[in-house]
């Protein structure tokens, strides 16, 4: 009878972790990008765009912040901070390397931290 009980209790605690760990189909992520300009605004938003599961991105250059709804089951957070360092713009969570950020056009070059 214990055996049953503990079967059944491990089978519970195995189903509720799966459902725990469901991704995010609409999943809204901010983040700083810097940048300067309008052009930098086009780069950024192209690179969001360029991620698989990236729905909407847009970048305001006053505030630098990103905004994007994104598909967990198709992308992260990570994803989306790699594809944006890889064409020249620092994030908060992800440098891009000097050579990417010296590919920038000179208007598009912000004071690095």
């Amino acid at each position: 009878m214990n055996k049953v009980i503990l079967i059944i209790m491990m089978t519970f605690l195995g189903l509720s972790a799966q459902a725990q760990a469901k991704k995010n189909k609409n999943l809204k992520y901010t983040t700083e990008v810097n940048g300067n300009c309008e052009q930098c605004k086009k780069r950024i938003e192209k690179a969001a765009y360029g991620v698989p599961g990236i729905k909407t991105a847009s970048w305001d250059i006053s505030s630098h912040q990103l905004s994007v709804i994104m598909n967990e089951e198709k992308t992260s957070p990570a994803d989306l901070n790699k594809s944006i360092a890889k064409v020249g713009h620092d994030t908060k969570e992800v440098k891009a390397t000097d050579a990417d950020y010296e590919n920038l056009h000179s208007c598009c070059k912000y004071v690095r931290e």
